[in-house]
């Protein structure tokens, strides 16, 4: 027995389902232009800055080799470009390109905008109680590093936006 209700349970996989349809909605149009995982290195190098290969491979999960075959093609469609690495002349780093970071602010701000108009539609006696749900699930459900959420594209600064609140 979990302690929980059914009735919570659905509840939780409903609003599971809503918040995954919004991630899937404000990146339908990036994937039009890039892979998933093309998207992941664009979130790491914007959440990060310039990396080296092998240090975004491991962010990244993948292989190196596989990491230099998705750079490539990021390469070629001019959303990251090389650069020397101005501490070790030898090294060469990843970087987001300007168009590279359009597509990840856009795909953000498709994300903030449809989750305000999602909150819009709560009437505002329950605003306070959504909050403080919200507040108490993120807090149950521990702090994500980034590395589960980067799968979905997601940038690892959930704390850094609350905080900033």
């Amino acid at each position: 027995m979990s302690g929980v209700s059914d009735a919570l349970s659905v509840e939780a996989g409903l609003a599971s389902r809503a918040l995954l349809g919004v991630v899937a909605r404000s990146m339908a149009a990036a994937l039009e232009e890039v892979t998933l995982p093309q998207f992941r290195i664009l979130v790491l190098l914007s959440a990060h800055g310039p990396l080296r290969t092998g240090t975004l491979a491991e962010r990244a999960g993948v292989h190196p080799s596989t990491l230099s075959r998705t750079s490539d093609r990021l390469v070629k469609g001019r959303w990251v470009r090389r650069i020397t690495n101005p501490d070790s002349r030898r090294e060469v780093l990843l970087e987001l390109t300007s168009k590279g970071a359009r597509l990840v602010a856009d795909v953000t701000t498709r994300r903030a905008q449809e989750l305000d108009a999602i909150l819009v539609r709560v009437p505002i006696q329950q605003r306070q109680r959504v909050f403080e749900g919200f507040a108490a699930f993120c807090s149950a459900a521990g702090e994500d590093t980034g590395g589960d959420l980067l799968l979905l594209g997601l940038p690892p600064t959930a704390q850094a936006s609350r905080n900033a609140q």
